[in-house]
């Protein structure tokens, strides 16, 4: 039973590893914590993606971490929510979710910095992993308030306090949170009619 699990968990494991080398080759490189180098390489930078039309931006973000705590916590939280949101949603719909909510999480981002004139160098899966997260509590809704042992109360709590956790702490992106969250909720709510 367990190892069928694993078997529906593939992308979530798939992402955990493709996350976990990108860090490793930037560790090796000695740069894994250094603002400037990960900035040339992919970091959310709003005058590169503005002025420089490089949108690839939104994407590469997504994938590079600032020090093993940033890609830990992010790690943890994907395995989690993906262990019972992938073999809900099945594989297509999880990466879609993945993918748009962290480029959707990364320009609500990119527009709120802009709106305060802030120039600001930001990585990290959180947005993407904010979507899953918005996913998931649309899919406990739908499911009328339980997933395996998960229900509604639960899954809300962990929203609140994820939040509240990036709320309360320096250097967190939150609006790439927020922006995340609203995108993977909405995303599960129009995919979730697609059967």
């Amino acid at each position: 039973m367990e190892e069928k699990k694993e078997q529906k968990t593939v992308c979530t494991i798939g992402l955990i590893v493709a996350n976990i080398s990108i860090f490793l080759i930037f560790t090796l490189l000695g740069k894994s914590e250094d603002v400037l180098f990960m900035q040339q390489y992919g970091a959310m930078y709003e005058p590169y993606v503005i002025e420089g039309h490089e949108y690839y931006r939104l994407l590469t973000s997504v994938f590079l971490h600032f020090g093993i705590e940033h890609l830990l916590n992010n790690m943890v939280m994907l395995g989690a929510i993906g262990y019972h949101l992938e073999p809900e949603i099945g594989r297509i719909r999880f990466l879609l979710v993945y993918f748009l909510s962290g480029i959707g999480g990364n320009i609500c981002s990119l527009l709120f910095n802009v709106s305060f004139g802030n120039a600001v160098v930001s990585a990290g899966a959180s947005g993407a992993v904010f979507g899953l997260m918005g996913a998931l509590l649309c899919a406990v809704i739908r499911n009328k308030g339980r997933i395996g042992r998960l229900n509604k109360r639960g899954v809300l709590v962990l929203v609140v306090l994820s939040l509240y956790l990036g709320l309360t702490s320096s250097g967190v992106d939150n609006a790439a949170h927020i922006g995340g969250l609203f995108c993977g909720f909405m995303l599960e709510a129009i995919l979730g009619l697609i059967k």
